[in-house]
This record gives structure tokens, sequence and C-alpha cells, in this order.
């Protein structure tokens, strides 16, 4: 957990800038609401409604992201009377509050803006349960919401919108085999059964905290592709909330809803959620948990029993998503990995493709985007693979193996990144060396993404490129360098993917 918080490198400081806008934004939000006249419901409503704005939208372009937060409330709002309609209906609320996870889930088919609306649209249903809503209280949550949506939109569109000078992100598509449109039904699906699950049993254990385990079964189907991933991310939320726990019987409870020790506390705490998130799950739920914490004591209700209860009902909450998980529908582990790996593959092919043209003479071609879109894909296969080399995973060979690929596909980055800039070199030139060396990296390519190991014909265009005259140097020898690094980590991984089937690494 220490690694993932402090060591883990922050490209370009974009966690730290995202972080520190969030407490930016999300400050002003909240003093709007308060200092207009709201209810306390109100103001922890409209903080909630600033934060999910700055957290969940993550569309590639600045104008989609505008987009997308203009339509948070028409995606909330409307829920939020239904919850708040439903409040002395216990049947109906429970019916709705499912059929919403379930709808939260099957919406990300539409990609960061489907995403971003149900997330959205659960949420604002659990804080209708969290602050116990009713209708008569609708028309200040309205208010409130739209206020602190304006002004943390204020922040990050108008006084700190870095993303201008950015290039937009590249956002690595599920491969076909594993789809995002059958991804997202069967999740749906699962969700479903797992909110019941975690419903039932939450209810058993609290007639009015409940809540707490249909929304912890519900986040860890957040960002997850694969029965192993969902798996490993339940872990990692209970683990989260206990040590949040811990802290906060040593924090929140002596400050006692304290307003101002309260709000420099939770400032704290966003900073963190939005620092963490990325590189750690369980530092995100620590932080995530202490503020839940701080909240209660401000509502004046905090008690050492009452975060025990939290637990208690993340417990239940990560049971429900293991069981659903594992029964329905499931997706396994080796299908997702196995098909991340196939396209940071084939990425690597395209990489050295226009890196060759470009050596051969080429004004077009140009390996950089290759590269990035190679740095996102590789991020998926860590996260797909990172149940298999979990410490706890039982699975030692498939835990070695899984680490040896890991470790070549980083190396295959290393190499790839070194030639593009090689290649990069108005001054660069090469031999036929390099024409011999790019065909063999191709073929090494093809042969590892064919099914059975079969190389499959080379394209008609690609790294076949055309070779001028010979000309010694020394941007030919770096490429060779990079081509032959390339060569050697391909050749060494047909070894932990040409696995038995009967102990998979990726394929099952």
């Amino acid at each position: 957990m220490l690694k993932g918080m402090f060591v883990v490198p922050d490209p370009g400081r974009l966690r730290l800038r995202s972080a520190s806008r969030s407490v930016l934004g999300i400050g002003p939000a909240v003093l709007a609401v308060a200092l207009t006249g709201h209810s306390l419901p109100a103001v922890i409503t409209g903080g909630l409604a600033a934060l999910l704005a700055l957290f969940t939208v993550t569309d590639a372009t600045v104008r989609g992201q505008a987009v997308t937060t203009l339509l948070l409330p028409a995606a909330g709002l409307p829920v939020l009377a239904l919850a708040a309609g439903l409040h002395d209906q216990p049947l109906l609320r429970d019916t709705a509050f499912l059929a919403v996870a379930g709808a939260g889930v099957y919406v990300r088919r539409w990609g960061p803006r489907g995403h971003a609306l149900g997330v959205f649209a659960f949420m604002t249903f659990f804080v209708a349960q969290f602050l116990h809503t009713i209708p008569a209280q609708l028309p200040g949550l309205y208010s409130a919401v739209l206020l602190a949506v304006v002004a943390s939109s204020a922040v990050r569109f108008g006084l700190w919108c870095y993303e201008r000078r950015l290039a937009p992100p590249v956002v690595p598509a599920l491969p076909a085999g594993t789809g995002l449109a059958r991804t997202t039904t069967r999740q749906a699906v699962q969700v479903a059964v797992a909110g019941a699950l975690a419903l039932a049993l939450g209810q058993l254990l609290s007639q009015e905290r409940w809540y707490w385990a249909v929304g912890a079964a519900w986040w860890i189907f957040v960002n997850t592709a694969s029965r192993g991933e969902t798996l490993v991310r339940g872990f990692r939320r209970v683990l989260g909330t206990v040590t949040g726990i811990a802290v906060g019987l040593l924090v929140a409870v002596p400050v006692h809803g304290d307003a101002a020790p309260t709000a420099a506390l939770v400032a704290v705490c966003v900073f963190g959620i939005f620092y963490t998130a990325a590189v750690s799950y369980s530092w995100m739920m620590f932080f995530v948990t202490v503020m839940v914490s701080l909240l209660y004591g401000l509502l004046g209700v905090l008690d050492p029993g009452l975060l025990a209860l939290r637990l208690a009902e993340t417990g239940v909450g990560a049971l429900g998503a293991v069981v659903a998980v594992l029964l329905v529908l499931p997706v396994t582990t080796h299908a997702t990995t196995d098909a991340w790996i196939q396209q940071a593959l084939r990425c690597v092919h395209r990489c050295t493709a226009e890196a060759a043209a470009r050596l051969a003479g080429s004004t077009t071609a140009d390996p950089a985007p290759h590269v990035t879109e190679l740095e996102a894909l590789l991020g998926r296969v860590r996260m797909a693979v990172a149940p298999l080399v979990h410490p706890l995973s039982p699975m030692r060979a498939r835990k070695a193996r899984a680490r040896q690929v890991l470790a070549l596909l980083d190396e295959c980055a290393r190499e790839a990144r070194g030639l593009a800039a090689v290649a990069a070199d108005p001054a660069a030139s090469h031999d036929a060396r390099l024409a011999a060396a790019c065909h063999r990296v191709e073929a090494a390519v093809l042969t590892l993404a064919s099914p059975d190991g079969v190389p499959a014909p080379a394209p008609a265009q690609g790294l076949a490129v055309a070779i001028p005259a010979q000309r010694q140097h020394s941007g030919a020898d770096a490429a060779l360098t990079h081509l032959h690094g390339l060569e050697r980590a391909l050749t060494d991984l047909a070894t932990p993917l040409g696995t038995s089937p009967r102990s998979p690494l990726i394929a099952v």
C-alpha cells in the first residue's frame, strides 16, 4: 500500500494536479451551498455532487468532459426524486435501488460518458439512503446539486483546465472477444445478483445502514473486466475499509463533528482519494472511509459501534460480489488477460512498422502515438494480471509466469520507446541490417499473436519497406540495438505464453 501511494511515478504530475484541483473545486462548491442557507444534508449532497463531477468525468476531450458534466444532473435528479418518493415503501425502494445499480453498470457500454452518468445516478440513490431523504427536502437538494456542479465546473473548466494543454489520453478498447457490450451486460446481471444478496444480508445486520452493503458490492465491479479483477478489488476494498475505520476511531471520533477541523480533514481525504485512485484502490478506500467517518461526525451519529457496522456491511457487500462473480456469467481472468496481451503485441508490431517506415524516409509515418497506446495497453494488462500476481494467490507457477510476461512486455515497451526516439531524429539512417531485423520482429509478433502459434501471412504493407542505398550512421546502430532487444523479448515471451493448457497463464 505504501508503495502504491508514494513510489509509483506521476508523469506530468497529473495525479497531483487532479488532487489539488479537486480540493479547490469541492471547497468553493460546499461553501457556496452552505452560504446560501441550505441545510446540512443539502451541503453534504452538494459536496458529493461536486466530488463525483470531478472524479467520474473522464472523457478524452475537454468539450466531451463539459457535455458529460452538463448531463450529470439530468441523470441524478430524477433518481433522487425516485429514492425520496419510495422512502416509506421498503420493497419498492429496494427493487428500484437494484434496478438503478444494474442500469448504472449497463450504461458503461457507452464509454466514459455512460460510466460517469451511471455512477452519478447510483450514488444519488445511495446518498438518499445515507441522509434518509424525503420528498419535502427535494427542492433544497436539487438547488444544492446544481449549485455545487456549477461551482466545481467553474474551477475545472475555467480557473484550472490543465487538460487543454495536454494531448487526449489513449483509452484502450476492450478486445472483441471480451468486448465492452458483452462485459457490461454480464456485469449488470452480476451486480443485480450481488446487490440483492448484499441487500438481504445487510438488512439482517441493520435496518438503517443496509445500503452500505449494496454500495460496497456495486463499487467492487467498477473498472473490472474479469472475475479475478473483481475478487482482487473486493479484497482491497475490505483492506482499505479496515485501515480507514482504525484511523477513523483515532481521528473522527475525537473531532466529533467540530466544523473547522472536520472541514480540514475532509479536504485532506478528498486530496487522498484523487491522488491515490489511479494507483491503489486500498488507499482510495482508506480515505473514503475516513471521510465518511467525519461526515457521520458532522451528522452527530458517529460512534465506534457505527464504524464496526460499516465494516460488517462492507464485508457482506464483498461476499455478495464474490458469489455473483464466481457463479453468474463469469468472465475468466485468463480469457481477459489473453485478449489484452494480444492487443499489446499487435501494438508493438504497429509501432515497429511505423518506426521502420520513418527510418526508410517516410514523412508521414509516426510511431509515437503507438508508443502511447502501448503504454495504455500495458496498464490494462497489469490490471488483468493482478489476480495472478497477488501475494495471496496460491498458484505459484502461474504467478511466476505472469510476472515473467509483465517483465518481458515492459522490456518491449522500453525498446519501442527507444526505437521511436531514434526514428524521430531527422538525421537517423539505416542499412540493410535494419530491414532484416524488422522482418524478424514482425515474424515474432505475428507468431505470438496468431492462434496455435502459427505465423500469420505478412501484411502487404508495414515492415517490408523499401531500403535506400546502404549508409552508415549512428542512428542505424541505435535502431538495430532496439530492434534486437525487441526480437529477444518477443522470442522469450513464447515460453510463458505457450505453456501447456493444463496450467495456463492467459488462455483456457
